[in-house]
């Protein structure tokens, strides 16, 4: 029953930084050969995403580098990352790479959206975006 609301669900807006676009591009077309899934969602985040310049991003969005408080809301667990690039993840730091399931649901996501992403073992979960920190 759930099967039909679930599908026309409307996911939540994006916005990439025009700095990392084309990075984000070239990192999803390579893994494609060894991450198919994974590199086509991030492509699909990237293709639906509004891209724009690094001063007009919104300070609640999700950007590479922001640290993200966010709530998995199948379990309630609430947990804080750094999303990062692949050669700067270090899980025992926080830092997740956008090269994962949760990185590529988190990308471009304002503070209070929610989204429906595949975790590696093909489980469903939805997050819930509580807070972003930029960089200083």
């Amino acid at each position: 029953m759930s099967t039909s609301s679930s599908q026309s669900v409307v996911p939540p807006p994006v916005v990439i930084d025009h700095a990392d676009h084309e990075r984000l591009q070239g990192l999803a077309l390579r893994a494609l050969a060894g991450a198919p899934d994974l590199a086509g969602r991030l492509l699909a985040e990237i293709d639906r995403a509004r891209v724009l310049p690094s001063e007009s991003v919104p300070a609640d969005v999700v950007t590479l580098g922001a640290e993200v408080t966010f709530r998995d809301e199948s379990t309630g667990r609430v947990r804080k990352v750094t999303l990062v690039y692949p050669g700067e993840a270090d899980i025992d730091q926080g830092k997740i790479s956008i090269m994962t399931p949760i990185g590529v649901a988190l990308i471009g996501l304002a503070v209070g959206a929610s989204i429906d992403w595949l975790t590696r073992d093909g489980d469903e979960r939805h997050l819930s975006v509580l807070a972003v920190r930029k960089p200083e």
